[in-house]
């Protein structure tokens, strides 16, 4: 009785560690939407380049637009991403953010916060990457392309930043069909960083050091440092040439 109840509290402390996550990736990612991308028209292909392309041709929100696509996305992954498991989550994301991309809007700069290109193409990838990062920790994502993207890389390995380019690189093509190569070419630049933000935070700065020691005394060497150290010692035998 007891052993059930300690499961069921870390159930619901590592359910509410992953809810806050998703929350606080969702409201970034519409915070990044509304002041990077929506006023300059960049994006890193996506869900994102998409609703920017059809706000031009439809008179619909762009929170709207958002909740429609993801609609289709969310299909995608009900089968691939953990069917019931993964909609609970999907659907928390997308409508989150959906009703954060318009509800927010008019809290926030009409025209973002610089109108340098690049700079918004630079810190609209850093802050996408970073909400990004913080919803796939939270054991979802948003029902965008990421969808494909994540269900791949759970199968592949591929890191998240590759897939971004191969999936994403045709929607940057028709952003810039619609208005014009610069922003294509600032969306290419934002879609990189965005990976490489979302990679860090999932992953760290995957720092990784390696030290050779050479000792006629390998055990007890190795006794110290993994007491000490607590890390790991791999022991190789060596006969030195002359």
């Amino acid at each position: 009785m007891i052993e059930r109840i300690r499961k069921n509290q870390r159930r619901i402390i590592i359910l509410a560690k992953d809810y806050s996550l998703l929350t606080i990736g969702s409201i970034i990612m519409a915070i990044n939407f509304n002041v990077f991308m929506s006023p300059t028209q960049i994006a890193p292909g996506g869900i994102g380049g998409i609703v920017l392309i059809l706000t031009r041709y439809l008179r619909l929100s762009e929170g709207t637009l958002f909740l429609i696509l993801q609609l289709i996305m969310i299909a995608i992954g009900f089968r691939h991403l953990g069917r019931f498991q993964f909609l609970a989550r999907v659907i928390y994301v997308s409508v989150l953010f959906s009703l954060g991309v318009d509800l927010l809007k008019p809290l926030l700069p009409p025209s973002g916060i610089t109108s340098d290109l690049l700079l918004n193409s630079v810190y609209g990838g850093i802050v996408g990457g970073i909400g990004s990062g913080l919803i796939f920790l939270g054991r979802s994502s948003g029902a965008g392309t990421n969808v494909i993207s994540r269900a791949i890389q759970m199968r592949t390995g591929i890191p998240i930043s590759q897939l971004y380019i191969y999936i994403d690189g045709s929607i940057i093509v028709l952003l810039g069909l619609n208005f014009g190569w610069d922003k294509a070419l600032y969306g290419m630049m934002m879609l990189f960083i965005w990976g490489i933000a979302a990679d860090y935070v999932q992953e760290g700065p995957s720092v990784i050091r390696t030290v050779f020691i050479v000792t006629d005394q390998p055990e007890s060497v190795a006794k110290i440092i993994i007491d000490r150290l607590q890390v790991g010692v791999t022991s190789w035998g060596s006969t030195g040439m002359f």
